[in-house]
């Protein structure tokens, strides 16, 4: 715990928020909040705080250079996320992901990724807005060349986020960004125990040209097809190694 907690004091450091006016109280409040709620939660969806981690709010309080208030209400947000248990005067604890979970998680983000893909096919998407779709493949491409598993996937998150932003349709959206955070969370630590994921850009190439000719159909396709493949490997590898939860 004192290295995890060490780690969050140096990462948000930087990141301090300024002074703001006395005028603007609720202001300050409200972006405490938030820099505590963003400060732990990357560090659940990156598995600093790994699952079953627990810290007494005083803890994280005294990490981030704030008082409990803000903390409190940024550990009850993430519980409405389902990504933390908030224990009475133990603080917080991260909640596990099982195979289970992951296994309902990819079916709802292939049926709202789709649903994206079928709306943006279906509205004709130009070049300049097909092109970050483009950009982040070929991002994937070279990270795969260096060897680099982080940057691809970074890359591969890129696509995925614009393809359903390119939806236009806000709801779909959310929904869609609180799921990602579960999934997330379950990719990075498995990211280096698969295969390499060499199948991936030619997937988003394919659906890239569907998008691009308007084929709504084929688009949906593609995308059913893709995450069907990767998360079938990414369930396998639970099963093969008898992982109960992450």
């Amino acid at each position: 715990m004192h290295k995890a907690m060490t780690n969050l004091r140096s990462r948000t450091a930087a990141g301090r928020l300024r002074t703001a006016h006395p005028a603007a109280g609720r202001v300050v409040k409200s972006s405490l909040v938030d820099q505590a709620y963003d400060a732990i939660r990357i560090r659940i969806l990156d598995n600093i705080f790994p699952p079953g981690y627990q810290a007494l709010e005083s803890e994280l309080a005294q990490a981030l250079g704030i008082s409990r208030t803000p903390v409190r209400e940024a550990l009850i947000r993430l519980q409405n996320e389902a990504l933390v248990s908030v224990v009475p005067r133990h603080g917080m604890r991260v909640l596990p992901v099982s195979p289970a979970d992951m296994a309902e998680i990819y079916t709802v983000l292939t049926a709202l990724e789709c649903a994206a893909a079928e709306i943006v096919a279906t509205r004709g998407p130009t070049d300049d807005e097909l092109k970050p779709l483009t950009q982040a493949t070929r991002d994937m491409d070279r990270a795969l060349k260096a060897d680099d598993l982080d940057a691809w996937a970074m890359a591969d998150e890129r696509f995925h986020r614009t393809l359903v932003e390119l939806a236009g349709n806000r709801m779909l959206q959310a929904t869609v960004e609180n799921f990602w955070d579960r999934a997330h969370r379950a990719r990075m630590v498995t990211l280096r125990m698969r295969p390499k994921p060499v199948n991936s850009t030619k997937e988003h190439t394919l659906l890239v040209e569907r998008l691009r000719a308007g084929d709504a159909r084929g688009a949906v396709e593609a995308n059913r097809a893709h995450r069907a493949r990767a998360s079938g490997e990414l369930l396998a590898l639970f099963e093969r190694l008898r992982v109960q939860h992450l």
